[in-house]
């Protein structure tokens, strides 16, 4: 797969939400838990949200439970977690796994594209971030520890530049 408009996925509601729908936009993907160390980061990626949806670009959330079991809630309870403590308003998606056989399609893609630390395939932790390009193909991954903030200049380069 050439782009990230080809994958599929599940709303926290339980719908399917094609990629395709946000054809067109710089999008942050990320990995999120509800109990994780870098839980905070939903306050700066509802920032980016907030300043730049308007412009063109979206972040995307998937909750996962796969690194120290910091996601265990259903989709119901994620949904009310992310709205009350960080009063989230970007695509929330039904919690998936990014690693291993049972990974998602769209993480088996992000992952196989866009290689982290020393070539490292595998996502390290909760809160890994892809940045995409208008056309659907990935500008950047970011590790856990990189804060919303600190990708502000690279989300602002994607948006002035059309072709970027």
């Amino acid at each position: 797969m050439s782009n990230v408009y080809q994958f599929e996925a599940s709303s926290l509601a339980g719908q399917p939400v094609p990629l395709s729908k946000f054809q067109g936009k710089v999008l942050l993907i990320v990995n999120t838990a509800s109990e994780c160390g870098f839980t905070p980061q939903y306050a700066g990626l509802q920032k980016l949200q907030d300043e730049y949806s308007g412009k063109g670009m979206e972040v995307l959330g998937f909750p996962c439970n796969q690194f120290g079991k910091q996601e265990p809630g259903d989709a119901q309870q994620i949904g009310q977690f992310c709205e009350s403590r960080f009063s989230v308003t970007f695509p929330m998606f039904a919690k998936i796994d990014v690693n291993g056989p049972e990974a998602h399609p769209l993480y088996q893609w992000l992952t196989s594209e866009k290689r982290g630390v020393l070539g490292t395939q595998a996502i390290k932790w909760n809160f890994t971030k892809f940045l995409l390009r208008r056309d659907g193909t990935i500008y950047k991954r970011y590790a856990p520890m990189t804060k919303p903030e600190e990708i502000r200049g690279d989300i602002e380069t994607l948006l002035a530049d059309p072709s970027a």
